[in-house]
């Protein structure tokens, strides 16, 4: 539907590539952040049910790999850099994939790079306790982890790969500790998960919100068509990376959560602290000292989620800026190194403003409302590539459709249908956010002619 062949060179032209294994690394990162280490504790205070708490997961996990599979068919039919809003691009035209790449720099990727480059320093600060009153030492770090990110991925994909690896391998083996050394400490007390008694009777209402916080924690499966033109063989990997790691991201939060409701009671989980689940069942395992040990995980855990959210947010930009969506200087490649250097620059200087401002935390209120809505949009896209035969036969297919993606939709509608009942508010704010790209849009429109074939 648009024409993106310009002078500028393109992300597949480029030679060097990363690998499969690269490429599921970046997508393991960008799961897993702080979520799976503190949400626990909100579902057993609002659910107050250790085993619907643990379905609560698979159900999420379930949801994601259903996911991964549709997102497979749409990575290997569309195999170029900006995932979703190539997808929205070709189903639904140009207005609403600029809306979806409007509502990823604004929420997706710029206030969540924010939020968790601020996550990152307030548990560095707890490894290495420092008095902070004003809070500039934490926003110096928060700064130094983004634009230290910023500097290796713009010096090419050998370098951001590198750091990926070691980010993201050594947070895995950390966590994968974690899991193993809390499971061997409860062997003991094997039956004490299932025979834990529910403290309350979970109503619908926090059970449906309870899963739409999981969902979120889940988010991140479909990273890897963002940077599906830096990929060796996209076609025939992305599938296999899109469901292989979601399939071990969601192996290592349920292992996590069990280790969680083995250590503690619901009720200790639902205390204060909320939060600091993690640090909680590692106190409880292992005693005070442990913490520092979960914090330094949860950093690792953190500044690999940066790197890959900093990897992959400016692909998307670079994308529309090639379509003729937004400024062509976001189009331009670095001329030695081949990568969107500006791109990646703006996505970082926009988390930088957020990061000292303050004001992701607003957007951060509904941020998974946004974002669910264009995810149910963007699987929805399906039914109509595979009509118009944009979707070929030799390429994966989505098994059982169409009923998985079916359900997928009505699933993920059902969710957003009833935030915007239960949330009105913060459901307000995120309509304003993605209205406001419409004028932006047109703004752009007026100056190139291929958007408005």
């Amino acid at each position: 539907m648009s024409d993106s062949s310009i002078s500028e060179p393109s992300l597949k032209s480029t030679t060097q590539k990363i690998g499969w294994f690269t490429a599921s690394c970046v997508l393991v990162s960008n799961i897993i952040g702080g979520g799976i280490f503190t949400t626990t504790g909100l579902m057993a205070r609002d659910v107050g049910d250790p085993m619907l708490i643990l379905l609560l997961w698979f159900a999420g996990a379930l949801f994601a790999l259903g996911g991964a599979m549709v997102y497979g068919e749409l990575g290997a039919a569309f195999p170029q850099a900006g995932g979703d809003y190539v997808y929205l691009r070709e189903a639904y035209g140009p207005l609403v994939a600029f809306l979806s790449g409007w509502t990823s720099f604004t929420i997706g990727f710029g206030a969540a790079v924010a939020a968790s480059a601020i996550s990152f320093s307030s548990y560095a600060l707890r490894v290495v306790p420092f008095e902070d009153e004003q809070g500039w030492v934490a926003k110096g770090l928060s700064l130094a982890l983004l634009w230290i990110a910023t500097l290796m991925h713009c010096r090419g994909l050998g370098a951001g790969g590198r750091m990926q690896l070691v980010l993201t391998t050594t947070k895995v083996v950390a966590i994968g500790g974690l899991i193993l050394g809390g499971l061997v400490t409860v062997v003991g007390n094997g039956d004490a998960l299932f025979s834990r008694p529910a403290v309350q009777q979970p109503t619908l209402g926090a059970s449906a919100i309870a899963l739409v916080i999981v969902t979120y924690c889940y988010l991140g499966w479909n990273v890897a068509g963002y940077i599906a033109g830096d990929i060796v063989n996209p076609r025939q990997t992305l599938p296999k990376i899109m469901i292989g790691g979601t399939a071990f991201v969601a192996v290592i939060y349920l292992l996590l959560n069990v280790v969680y409701l083995s250590a503690l009671s619901i009720t200790e989980l639902a205390s204060e602290p909320i939060l600091p689940v993690a640090e909680k069942a590692a106190t409880a395992l292992w005693g005070p000292q442990s913490g520092r040990l979960v914090a330094a995980i949860l950093c690792l855990s953190i500044a690999g989620a940066v790197s890959a959210m900093t990897w992959a947010g400016p692909r998307v930009y670079w994308a529309m800026a090639r379509d003729g969506m937004i400024s062509p200087w976001l189009a331009q490649l670095h001329p030695r190194t081949a990568v969107p250097a500006h791109a990646i620059v703006f996505q970082s200087l926009w988390a930088s403003l957020l990061i000292l401002s303050g004001t992701f935390e607003q957007l951060l209120v509904y941020s998974s409302l946004v974002l669910s809505l264009f995810m149910a949009l963007t699987l929805s896209t399906i039914f109509r590539l595979r009509r118009t035969g944009s979707v070929t036969s030799y390429q994966y297919r989505t098994p059982l459709y169409p009923f998985l993606p079916a359900a997928l939709v009505i699933g993920a509608f059902t969710l957003v249908i009833y935030s915007l009942v239960q949330r009105p508010t913060e459901s307000l704010y995120g309509a304003v956010t993605v209205l406001s790209g419409i004028p932006l849009y047109y703004f752009w429109r007026r100056g190139d002619d291929r958007l408005k074939r």
